[in-house]
């Protein structure tokens, strides 16, 4: 392996080509004891508490497709392959990832379509479809990764039965690269549904919001999405043909006489809730796409935004809760089950955690912040005790010398 191979210009970036070269930064830093921050793209740079590290491990240059076989539902790649030509990929075969992974970029001030296989996993990303289908750890089905005691494992398999004991796998999604370098993975694909539509219910409040969402997912209509956009925010997502006033959406996907059939039924039963609107194919896609990426809040600004999971019925009290003591912007995905909030002012960690706690209790995740806010304060949901000590206990068994993005999950 030479340098040349490995280093930036600025000589402090590694990008290795293949699992072998990470097998041997990862021996180097051990020996040396010097950290790495991981990253594929970098397009999650901003998530999580920054990484104190001299060296940056770059798996952009580990990419390139294993294999697609679309009549089984499996794709495996490299980690660093873009999420992007994976979706492509998968799309021309009429098929889809459908875990619906979020793209962070836009929210940091960065373009659409950096992110990589690799980060998708390792951050547990999903998108709006979570409801139904679950979150990226839910579709991986193995991988091949090096710890941080620079020894190189594969876990899981080719098919979904191939599970046995402790499911390696799912264990790495979540953990932000602080565990391991994950080199390659295997992934379930599922067919795309041939027509979606969107139902918009117009001028809701907060609450009578929640109620038409958990009305719509508990009924035989079978939707893959339910968000609430306040006043103000429908106007800042695909590309503004909802105008300003409050809309909850429904989406619905499948072949295209039952996608008419449900929303047909639906249909009657929000009309007595509000007035009613219809996103059909394109449009319909643009709008989830805009509200998976949270484009409404992304500004150009570090203004801090909040990403809160909690129980769907008590989120509208939540979010009023706060504006009665900070200034505040909020919207609803996952039913009411995912809060996105942006704060005009400083994090106010105590204050978003301590109101969470009133409401039910939760996760509340810092996600944009400027650099000198993710270094002050908890970026992550404080574990109880026991939890955090199997959490040290885990790090302690995969990367005891802490050289894997040190300080990131604090």
């Amino acid at each position: 392996m030479s340098s040349a191979s490995l280093a930036s210009p600025a000589g402090d970036t590694l990008r290795p080509r293949s699992p072998e070269e990470v097998l041997e930064i990862v021996a180097a830093a051990l020996a040396d004891e010097t950290p790495l921050a991981v990253e594929g793209s970098g397009s999650k740079a901003g998530l999580g508490r920054p990484v104190q590290a001299a060296r940056t491990l770059s798996l952009s240059a580990l990419s390139g497709l294993h294999f697609y076989e679309p009549e089984e539902l499996v794709l495996s790649a490299r980690a660093g392959t873009p999420i992007a030509e994976v979706e492509a990929l998968v799309e021309a075969k009429g098929q889809r990832l459908d875990f619906e992974p979020m793209d962070y970029g836009p929210l940091h001030g960065l373009p659409r379509g950096l992110g990589t296989l690799g980060g998708a996993i390792a951050c547990n990303l999903s998108g709006p479809r979570r409801l139904k289908q679950g979150a990226a750890r839910d579709h991986i089905l193995g991988l091949s990764a090096v710890s941080g005691r620079a020894e190189a494992f594969k876990a899981g398999g080719r098919v979904v039965k191939n599970v046995t004991g402790y499911d390696l796998s799912k264990g790495m999604t979540g953990s932000f690269g602080t565990l391991a370098v994950l080199t390659d993975l295997t992934i379930k694909v599922m067919p795309k549904p041939p027509a979606e539509t969107t139902l918009v219910v117009r001028g809701l409040d907060d609450e009578a919001a929640a109620g038409a969402m958990a009305a719509a997912m508990g009924s035989s209509a079978e939707a893959s999405g339910a968000a609430h956009l306040p006043y103000g925010i429908p106007a800042r997502v695909g590309e503004g043909v909802l105008g300003r006033e409050a809309a909850t959406a429904i989406r619905l996907d499948g072949f295209g006489p039952s996608v008419e059939a449900r929303a047909a039924h639906l249909g009657a039963g929000l009309q007595r809730v509000g007035p009613l609107e219809r996103l059909d194919g394109e449009a319909s896609a643009a709008f989830w796409r805009d509200v998976r990426d949270v484009m409404p809040f992304a500004d150009g600004t570090e203004r801090p935004v909040w990403r809160i999971s909690m129980t769907p019925t008590r989120a509208p009290g939540f979010v009023m809760a706060l504006r009665m003591r900070l200034a505040a912007d909020a919207f609803y995905d996952w039913q009411g089950g995912l809060v996105w909030l942006r704060l005009d002012g400083g994090p106010e960690a105590e204050t978003v955690r301590a109101e969470l706690a009133r409401h039910g209790g939760g996760h509340a995740t810092l996600v944009r912040a400027s650099l000198a806010d993710r270094a002050a304060v908890p970026v992550f949901q404080p574990q109880p005790g026991p939890l955090a000590a199997l959490s040290q206990r885990l790090k302690d068994q995969f990367d005891p010398k802490g050289i894997l993005n040190p300080g990131r999950m604090g």
